[in-house]
C-alpha cells in the first residue's frame, strides 16, 4: 500500500505455503475425493456418448431408414440421461461435502491460530484486516468451494474425454480442434500473469477501506468532537476509491478475456467443420461422424469457457486461501520450544505454582478469554493463598509508539516475588504502557524485562502469557452458559473448583443465585451482569488460571463506592501469594499495597511504601492530598 498512514497488515502466505496447506486439508479425505472424481468421470464419459448416438441418428437419415429406426437410438439416449444424471448428482454431492469439510476445517484451524496470535500483532494490523480475512475471504472461499471447484473439476473431465471421443471419431479432428489451443493458452497465460497480483492488492484494499470504516464509526464521538469527520469522511473515500479502482480493473479484464476465449471458439470450430467436410467428401468418415465431431467440440464451449473463466474464481480464492494461511504461519512461527522450556523453568523456581503438562500444545494453551486478560496464562490449578510469585526486573526500559515520541524513559525498578507494588501516576504517565510491556504484549525500544530472571524477549509471547494475566477493566463475558465463561481459563475444572474460584472473590452468592445456577445462560442474548459482576467473572477467571504474575490495569475502576469496595476486596483475595502489579485508579489500592511506583511524563520519579511517600510531601503526597480532598 502506498499511502502512509496504512498499519502493518498480517502477512499473507507464499503460493507454496497455500498449497501445502490444500494438501494438508485433503490429506485424510482421499478417499472421498477418489470417490467423487470417479462418479464424475462415469457421469462425464456416460454424457459423451450423446453425440455419437446422435450422429448414427444422422446416418439413419440419410440412408433413408423408416422412422421406427430411431426407436433403439431414442430409448439409448433416454438412458444415457438417467445415468449421466444419476452418477453427476451423487459426485456433486460428495465434492460438496468434501469442500464443505474442508472450508470447515480451514475455519478452525483459523479461529485457532487468530486466538494464539500476540494481541501486538492483532493490535498493529487492525481489527479491519482481521475482520476482513474471517468474513470476506472466507466467503471468497466458501463460494468457490460450493460452486466453482465442483464445475471446475466437471469442466476438466468434459474436456478431457472429448478430446479422446475425437481421436475414436478420427484422430484429424483432433489436430483440428487443437488449433484452437494456442489461442487459449495465450490468453490465460495473459490473464493468469494480471489476475494474480491484481486479486492480491484488492483482498488488501477491502482489508483496508473495512479497518478505514471500523476506525471512523467505532470513533465517532472522538471524531465528532474534534471535528474531524471530513478528514475521516476524506480517508474513507480515498480507501473506497482504490478499492473501487482495483474493482473495475478486475471487470475490464474479465471483458477482454472472454473476448478472447470468443476468437478460440472461432477458430476451433471452423477448423472442425472444414475438416469434417473434407473428409466427407473423400468417403472418409459418414456424414453422422462429422456431425457427432461438430456436435464434440460445440459441447466443449460451455466446460471450455467455465474452466477458463473460473481462472478468476481460483486467483480470488488463491488470493484469498493465502490471506487465511499467512495468520496460520505467523501464529505457528511465535510459538518455540526454547521458549516453553524456558517457561517451565521460571514456573518451577516460583514455589508452588503448577502449569500445564509439557504435552498440551500451544494450540491447546491459547485461551479465548483473552478479550478482557490481554495476556492470558494457560489453564492451571487453584493456586494456594500461600504460594510464593516470581521476580520482576525491569532495567533500563525505554520505549515509543513513534519515533521520537517516547512514553517510557529509563524505567527501572524491581517487584520481588509475592510482593504487590501499586503503579500511580497522571493519565498519559506511562502506566499501561509498562504493563503491556511487562505482559510481553508489546516490546520495549531498549532495555530488558525479565520474569524470574529470563528476559521476556527469550519466553516468547505464548510462554509469557502463561506466566503473566493482564486484567483491564473492559471485562467481557462471553455468550454461553456461566461455567462455561469460566472454564475458558481452566477447561478440565469441576463445578466445586468453579465455586472455590467464584466464592473467592465474593461472587458465589449472586451466581448460585442466578435462574439456572451455574448453568445460566449470560452474554449476549442471555442474563445481563452488572459491570462489577463482569469484572467478579474476569477474576475468577485469573483464580482459576492460576498465573504466578498478575497485573491488574485499574480493573476495580468501577464507578460508585460500593462496587469498587466490592472489587477491591475480590482483587485482595485474588492476588494472595502472587506477585502482582496494580495500576491504581483509586488510591485507596496504593495504600494498601506493599510499595508505590510513582510515574511521570514515563519515568519514575518516586518510589517506596504508601506512608513514606505521604510524609515525603513529593509527587505522591500531592496526589494524594488532591484523591482524598475529592473523596472528603
Amino acid at each position: 500500500m502506498t499511502h502512509g498512514d496504512e498499519r502493518a497488515l498480517l502477512p499473507t502466505a507464499t503460493g507454496a505455503e497455500a498449497r501445502a496447506a490444500l494438501r494438508e486439508l485433503l490429506r485424510p479425505r482421499r478417499l472421498l475425493a477418489l470417490g467423487a472424481f470417479g462418479l464424475l468421470s462415469a457421469a462425464t464419459a456416460v454424457g459423451l456418448l450423446t453425440a455419437p448416438v446422435l450422429g448414427g441418428i444422422v446416418d439413419l437419415a440419410v440412408a433413408g431408414r423408416p422412422p421406427d429406426a430411431v426407436t433403439a437410438p431414442a430409448l439409448l439416449l433416454v438412458t444415457i440421461a438417467v445415468v449421466q444424471g444419476v452418477c453427476l448428482a451423487a459426485g456433486q454431492t460428495l465434492v460438496a461435502r468434501l469442500g464443505e469439510e474442508m472450508l470447515a476445517d480451514l475455519r478452525e484451524r483459523f479461529v485457532d491460530r487468530v486466538l494464539a496470535l500476540p494481541l501486538a500483532v492483532v493490535e498493529r494490523a487492525g481489527s479491519g484486516d482481521l475482520t476482513s480475512r474471517v468474513t470476506g475471504d472466507v466467503t471468497v472461499i466458501a463460494e468457490a468451494v460450493r460452486t466453482a471447484f465442483p464445475q471446475l473439476a466437471r469442466s476438466a473431465l468434459t474436456i478431457g474425454l472429448t478430446l479422446v471421443g475425437l481421436v475414436v471419431l478420427d484422430w484429424r479432428f483432433l489436430l483440428a480442434a487443437l488449433l484452437a489451443l494456442p489461442v487459449h493458452l495465450r490468453t490465460v497465460r495473459w490473464y493468469a500473469g494480471r489476475a494474480r497480483s491484481l486479486y492480491a492488492r484488492q483482498r488488501v484494499a477491502l482489508g483496508a477501506q473495512q479497518q478505514q470504516l471500523l476506525d471512523t464509526i467505532g470513533g465517532a464521538a472522538t471524531v465528532r468532537a474534534f471535528r474531524l469527520a471530513e478528514s475521516h469522511l476524506d480517508r474513507v473515500a480515498v480507501r473506497s476509491r482504490h478499492a473501487v479502482d482495483l474493482t473495475l480493473r478486475g471487470i475490464r479484464l474479465m471483458t477482454r478475456f472472454y473476448g478472447r476465449l470468443n476468437v478460440a471458439e472461432f477458430v476451433g470450430l471452423s477448423a472442425v467443420l472444414v475438416t469434417g467436410f473434407l473428409l466427407v467428401r473423400a468417403d472418409a468418415v459418414s456424414v453422422g461422424t462429422a456431425a457427432a465431431a461438430a456436435l464434440y467440440f460445440h459441447n466443449l464451449f460451455n466446460p471450455l469457457n467455465a474452466a477458463l473463466s473460473l481462472v478468476d474464481d481460483a486467483q480470488s480464492a488463491a488470493a484469498s486461501l493465502a490471506r487465511l494461511v499467512g495468520v496460520s504461519r505467523l501464529s505457528a512461527a511465535d510459538r518455540t520450544d526454547d521458549g516453553a522450556r524456558l517457561g517451565a523453568s521460571v514456573l518451577a523456581d516460583g514455589g508452588d505454582v503448577a502449569i500445564p503438562p509439557s504435552s498440551r500444545s500451544a494450540d491447546d494453551a491459547a485461551d479465548p478469554a483473552g478479550a478482557d486478560e490481554t495476556a492470558v496464562p494457560a489453564a492451571g490449578p487453584v493456586v494456594p493463598a500461600d504460594t510464593t510469585g516470581i521476580a520482576i526486573e525491569v532495567k533500563g526500559l525505554h520505549h515509543a509508539y513513534a519515533p521520537g515520541h517516547e512514553v517510557l524513559r529509563d524505567v527501572s525498578f524491581t517487584v520481588a516475588p509475592g510482593e504487590r507494588v501499586a503503579l500511580v501516576g497522571a493519565s498519559g504517565a506511562g502506566k499501561t504502557t509498562l504493563a503491556r510491556l511487562i505482559a510481553g504484549i508489546d516490546r520495549p525500544s531498549s532495555g530488558v524485562i525479565r520474569l524470574g530472571g529470563v528476559p521476556v524477549d527469550e519466553l516468547g509471547g505464548q510462554v509469557t502469557g502463561r506466566i503473566v494475566a493482564l486484567v483491564s477493566q473492559d471485562g467481557h463475558v462471553f455468550a454461553g452458559p456461566l461455567a462455561d465463561d469460566l472454564r475458558l481459563a481452566r477447561p478440565d475444572a469441576t463445578d466445586e473448583a468453579l465455586r472455590t474460584a467464584l466464592d473467592r472473590v465474593g461472587a458465589l452468592g449472586w451466581a448460585t443465585a442466578l435462574p439456572d445456577g451455574l448453568a445460566t445462560v449470560v452474554g449476549e442474548g442471555g442474563h445481563r451482569l452488572t459491570a462489577a459482576q463482569e469484572q467478579q467473572l474476569a477474576l475468577a477467571r485469573l483464580v482459576l488460571a492460576a498465573p504466578p504474575v498478575v497485573i491488574l490495569d485499574e480493573a476495580t475502576a468501577e464507578a460508585g463506592s460500593a462496587g469498587a469496595r466490592l472489587l477491591e476486596s475480590a482483587a485482595d483475595r485474588t492476588l494472595a501469594g502472587r506477585t502482582a502489579l496494580v495500576i491504581a485508579h483509586r488510591l485507596s489500592q496504593a495504600a494498601t499495597a506493599d510499595r508505590v511506583i510513582v510515574l511521570d511524563a514515563g519515568r519514575v520519579v518516586e518510589t517506596g511504601t504508601h506512608d513514606g511517600l505521604v510524609a515525603a510531601g513529593g509527587r505522591y503526597a500531592s496526589l494524594w492530598s488532591a484523591w482524598s480532598g475529592a473523596r472528603g
